[in-house]
């Protein structure tokens, strides 16, 4: 199938494509407005309109229904458009639901009638289904945004494929609607914080202790532009402190992060924020796992420095907040996510050494910046207790806080806190306050929160697999990701020369992990060794990630269900949730080749499903009741990060097939969404019904948009261009026209590439052509 060599010819030509149409600020701009390139000529009266109409009101033309996937012609017109009153007109006939979108569900016509501009809109041609009509309300909402009243609009924006239109708003809108600073010019954008419930709306910003030059410039800010009213504190230096993170529930802000020194107006110095990308919708700030696949799909489309930049905040936030936090809210400070650091910094790497010496160097020194944070991280973080079990040496999700995780829902913990608000005789409300500020003790109400937070630091809120033990679970996914960090750092140690020497001061956690070690470093004279000591070596972290993955074989490996399953420290036994991570080993490269043989055949059978990779089986879920609803990261829910881990990971063992068809599966359910729904980029689907109007706690995240999609979601954006560089150009061309899982890969169709594929005789190995290609040039003729 696809070599490397083809995967960088796929992403070539994924981006010549993308260019094919002009960029909308250059269509609609009023400077190279299109009406200009041809002339249009105008009458001083009864100019025909547009669109057909009767006494102001549309008249309904009675024809056939269209729906998404409409043929389209292969000459492209121009049509003149009146950009208010064409959107008034197919938004109420289309909207039928009055969402401002186009969507299959809506029971209009699916078809308007525009005016051609070379007859001056006097001639007319249909514009049919669902697709087009969608496409021709967001480049209406583009041309408004622009200022236009009138414009001469191509055909081609209209029947783009929507392969390529996904692709190119991703690449050149979505990132950039999602692009924030933490400075005078972006702060009104990203103090704005929809979770934060206390009805203290004044925007804060925490600036961390030592960063004095920092606090000043936000205090600056504050004062010039008082229209803010911004309040701007400083942290104390242990700020992950649980009593005093609780404290600051009620007066919630952003938190700093890394800043750049520039050239101000007058020709002095100031400060400039780095730009990062956030998740989307409610999620308006920078996350931990999150950032991690954003930057992937930022590589894929070229935009090297923007990731860059997202591994400053990581180093920044690791000197100051002590870790890489959930989120960079003050909310967020005792909690980390699934960390990344270390292949996210490798991956930036490989692509920042390509350049000249002088930039390779450059590249080398922060390597070494980087892999210095992520070693702090690895040992103050993941090898100290709680987060380390020293009876099996493996790491759990066990953040540290106090109270009811203030950003969730008003009701999320209703039906937890009502049984003991009625043994107190309060309202819900007033037991809450109670508890948060200490004056109710209920242990168990602490056990319970011990473990939500385990759950949200997981990265996979909510799940059954992790309800009520969360903290006490030694996941695979969370250790093959460490064994990821320890093969990293060993392997930028080797790239560094060999030795590292670190330059900030902490405590070294004792190797092997146990509790005779971490005994014998207490009580050794002048404590545990520290970082300052002695170098790092490759040879050390070697020794690290081998004992892990044996440690991961002795407790997470399942010889006889042919899994990995997560491991209870308390209760010392396998849970039997089957869960998708079980891919994650791949990943890393911690499976043997008869694991991942034994893994890749036993989770495609229990996870693949037509829309790509469920969560986790439907068996391990149970029962969905009224007093037992879905959990979003449960069957039947499917998610981006457990799209591309299983794709990586299915390639690195060899099995590039079935990646290439996971992939071909999730694209297909992401573009018939697009299609059929005005351009949706949602959070997360149901991967069984095809679907993203998924019933589950959160509802689903970047659905909420009127007339055109503005940022898409953060990692599903990534997981398209990701997917791209998977699949082949045959795969490309099917699902432009929606080419069902089903259909693409029957049997019959299998059966017909074997008996019509003939390799030219004295063709080379590698210019051999795809048999997938092959076929479906057979079916569909030439690309």
């Amino acid at each position: 199938m696809a070599s490397s060599r083809n995967r960088q010819m796929l992403l070539q030509s994924r981006a010549a494509r993308s260019g094919n149409l002009p960029h909308p600020d250059q269509f609609y701009s009023r400077d190279t407005a299109h009406t200009g390139s041809k002339k249009v000529r105008t009458n001083s009266s009864s100019q025909a309109d547009p669109l057909t109409r009767k006494n102001n009101t549309i008249e309904m033309n009675q024809r056939k229904r269209r729906m998404s996937h409409d043929p389209t012609s292969k000459n492209s017109r121009r049509f003149i458009v009146d950009v208010d009153e064409t959107l008034r007109i197919v938004l109420q006939q289309e909207d039928t639901d009055g969402d401002f979108q186009i969507s299959v569900t809506d029971s209009g016509p699916k078809l308007i009638t525009l005016g051609t501009a070379t007859s001056n809109g006097v001639k007319t041609f249909d514009i049919r289904g669902n697709y087009m009509l969608s496409n021709l309300v967001q480049e209406l909402a583009i041309a408004r945004d622009h200022g236009r009243t009138r414009i001469v609009l191509d055909e081609e924006r209209l029947s783009e494929p929507p392969v390529d239109r996904l692709s190119r708003m991703i690449a050149t809108s979505f990132w950039r609607s999602l692009t924030r600073r933490i400075d005078g010019d972006g702060l009104e954008i990203i103090c704005a914080d929809p979770k934060n419930r206390t009805g203290h709306l004044i925007p804060r910003i925490y600036v961390p202790h030592g960063e004095t030059k920092m606090f000043e410039y936000y205090k600056a800010v504050a004062k010039q532009r008082s229209h803010l009213r911004l309040e701007v504190l400083q942290l104390p230096k242990h700020c992950d402190d649980p009593m005093f993170v609780k404290s600051l529930n009620d007066k919630p802000g952003i938190l700093a992060l890394a800043m750049e020194e520039v050239e101000d107006d007058a020709g002095g110095k100031t400060l400039r924020g780095i730009p990062f990308i956030v998740p989307g919708a409610r999620f308006n700030e920078l996350y931990n796992w999150d950032s991690y696949f954003i930057a992937l799909g930022l590589i894929v489309d070229g935009h090297i420095d923007m990731a860059k930049g997202m591994v400053e905040h990581f180093i920044f936030e690791i000197k100051h907040y002590n870790k890489i936090l959930n989120g960079s809210r003050s909310y967020y400070l005792c909690r980390t996510q699934p960390p990344f650091l270390t292949d996210m910094t490798l991956q930036i790497y490989n692509q920042l050494r390509k350049n000249t010496p002088q930039e390779r160097e450059a590249a080398n020194v922060w390597l070494k910046r980087a892999m210095q944070a992520a070693i702090k991280e690895y040992h103050t973080i993941w090898m100290v207790p709680p987060r380390l079990d020293l009876k099996t040496g493996l790491t759990r999700y066990h953040p540290d806080g106090l109270g009811i995780p203030p950003e969730t829902e008003a009701s999320h913990f209703t039906h937890i806190l009502e049984p003991y608000a009625a043994k107190h005789g309060i309202s819900i409300l007033e037991f809450t306050e109670a508890y948060n500020d200490g004056k109710l003790h209920e242990p168990e109400l602490d056990e319970y929160f011990i473990h939500d937070r385990a759950v949200r630091e997981s990265g996979h809120d909510t799940t059954y697999r992790f309800e009520k033990k969360c903290a006490h679970l030694a996941t695979i996914d969370l250790n093959a990701l460490l064994f990821k960090y320890e093969v990293d750092i060993a392997t930028a140690i080797e790239t560094l020369g060999g030795e590292l020497e670190l330059e900030e001061d902490f405590a070294l956690s004792p190797f092997p992990p146990s509790k005779e070690t971490f005994e014998a470093a207490k009580n050794a004279k002048g404590g545990p060794p520290r970082s300052l000591s002695r170098k790092q070596t490759t040879e050390e972290w070697v020794a690290r990630s081998q004992w892990r993955e044996a440690t991961i074989n002795k407790y997470l490996w399942n010889e006889g269900k042919k899994l990995y399953f997560d491991y209870d420290t308390v209760a010392e036994a396998q849970i039997p949730y089957e869960s998708v991570t079980a891919f994650w080993a791949l990943w890393a490269g911690c499976a043997s080749e008869q694991q991942a043989i034994d893994v890749m055949t036993t989770g495609l059978a229990k996870f693949e499903v037509i829309g790509g990779l469920v969560s986790g089986t439907e068996e391990s879920r149970g029962r969905i009741s009224l007093d037992r609803p879905n959990r979003q990261w449960d069957f039947p829910y499917a998610w981006p990060p457990h799209q591309i881990m299983a794709w990586v990971g299915f390639e690195r063992y060899g099995r590039l097939e079935d990646a290439q068809r996971l992939a071909y599966r999730w694209l297909y359910m992401m573009t018939t969404a697009f299609v059929d729904f005005n351009g949706v980029v949602p959070e997360k689907f149901d991967a069984v019904k095809l679907s993203h109007m998924v019933d589950a706690e959160y509802g689903n995240q970047g659905v909420d948009f009127k007339m055109i999609p503005r940022e898409g979601f953060g990692w599903m954006n990534a997981a398209y261009q990701v997917g791209l560089t998977f699949i082949t150009e045959a795969m490309r061309r099917a699902l432009n026209s929606c080419v069902s899982p089903e259909k693409f890969f029957s049997k019959d169709r299998m059966r017909m590439m074997d008996a019509t594929i003939q390799v030219p005789i004295g063709m080379p190995d590698e210019e051999v052509f795809d048999p997938i290609d092959l076929a479906l040039e057979a079916i569909m003729g030439p690309a």
